[in-house]
């Protein structure tokens, strides 16, 4: 049974998270945390998610309760997700992340502490998504002369533009063709661009409303133009694929891993 800890209980997702683990025999709620301050610190944590009491508080203090034989989910913010991430490498727990908007500066420093504990980061943990990002990467070598781009919409209070996973999509194209994907990105157009360069990959961000996350993989030739698509219509497709990668994770070596290699693709 895997002992799983969830960070940002009080949050939309870990709500989500924490509803799913309840239902879920195989799984446990070892845990649940939030930052000091958040409303929700020191209530039961499935009576915060809506399922009841399960005699789990949700305590402020992540340290306490890392260990080696828990797994942690996290979709809290950068921020925290890099002091979750610190934490767990010193003490040796397993940590998923699905927070995404990283800079390239906390990314080296993911890696390196990656490699003192077992670690899965991801920006999106939907199995559709990565499905997807394989399928993007064989169509983009398939369709060499084929133009790419890149559409993402979600709700209007994300706080990161593009999408983690439209810069996946971007780079899978990037990978496939042999290309430097911050040098062949482009994240808008305005203005009197000139013809589009053989080698550009456009990735446009939309935000609006409460959309969970769609993303278009479009690639344009002549004469015709091959969409791939995925909607996600609920949050419950992120946490689902979050759990199942937290109870792969726990059984393998430090290292630093992605829902892909979950999947064996």
């Amino acid at each position: 049974m895997a002992k799983l800890i969830v960070a940002g209980a009080a949050g939309r997702m870990g709500r989500m998270l924490t509803s799913l683990i309840v239902q879920q025999p195989s799984h446990s709620l070892a845990g649940a945390v939030e930052a000091k301050g958040v409303k929700g610190v020191g209530a039961d944590a499935g009576e915060v998610a809506g399922v009841g009491p399960i005699g789990v508080p949700i305590g402020d203090d992540y340290a306490a309760i890392a260990a080696p034989d828990t797994v942690t989910l996290d979709f809290t913010s950068v921020t925290a997700s890099m002091e979750h991430l610190a934490i767990a490498a010193a003490k040796g727990a397993a940590i998923v992340i699905g927070s995404t908007g990283f800079t390239p500066e906390m990314e080296a420093r993911a890696r390196e502490l990656a490699s003192k504990t077992r670690t899965l980061i991801a920006p999106n943990m939907s199995i559709g998504i990565n499905v997807l990002i394989t399928l993007v990467e064989k169509a983009a070598a398939l369709l060499s002369g084929f133009d790419a781009e890149v559409l993402e919409i979600h709700h209007r209070t994300k706080v990161d533009a593009p999408s983690g996973t439209a810069l996946a999509l971007g780079k899978a194209v990037a990978t496939a063709r042999g290309l430097d994907f911050q040098k062949s990105a482009t994240f808008g157009r305005e203005g009197i661009t000139g013809v589009r360069p053989t080698d550009q990959i456009g990735i446009m961000a939309l935000r609006g409303g409460d959309a969970v996350g769609d993303h278009t993989v479009i690639f344009c030739g002549q004469g015709e133009r091959l969409e791939l698509i995925h909607r996600t219509q609920s949050r419950e497709a992120l946490a689902s694929g979050a759990i199942r990668a937290a109870a792969w994770l726990e059984h393998q070596p430090n290292g630093l891993y992605n829902i892909r290699n979950v999947l064996g693709i």
